[in-house]
């Protein structure tokens, strides 16, 4: 990380299905990234995730599993950097597109998209791919 950049502390979920995991794009932007956010005072990594889960997709996180915590660029806030503590997480309902979500998109592991945030394409579809067996 450079002087210049800022580092945001985010906590995520990667909710599967099918082989595919749930992306989400938040409204005013291009990039496709898992559901999560910010973390705020006083919350662990895992409450954030079960929160932010909530409020953007309407799913209630449950049986949460540690992927990894990784970082990588934020996707859209240039001279930022993120820190994630990254979970899977079971699906237990449709989610619906909520608070700043526009789109939602399920995303095959081994498809290659351009429009997806760092995070995804450096450490999270890699991991995912091998404890998959590819």
């Amino acid at each position: 990380m450079t002087d210049e950049e800022r580092l945001l502390v985010v906590a995520a979920v990667a909710f599967l299905r099918d082989g595919k995991v749930l992306t989400v794009r938040k409204r005013g932007t291009d990039r496709f990234m898992l559901v999560g956010g910010k973390i705020e005072a006083g919350e662990s990594p895992e409450q954030a995730a079960v929160r932010e889960a909530h409020e953007e997709v309407g799913l209630v996180a449950s049986d949460l599993r540690a992927l990894g915590r990784f970082s990588a660029a934020a996707a859209n806030e240039p001279g930022h950097r993120v820190d994630s503590t990254v979970f899977t997480a079971v699906l237990t309902a449709e989610p619906v597109a909520a608070a700043e979500i526009e789109e939602l998109r399920w995303m095959r592991l081994d498809d290659e998209h351009d429009d997806l945030a760092p995070l995804l394409v450096d450490h999270v579809l890699p991991l995912l791919r091998h404890r998959r067996g590819d």
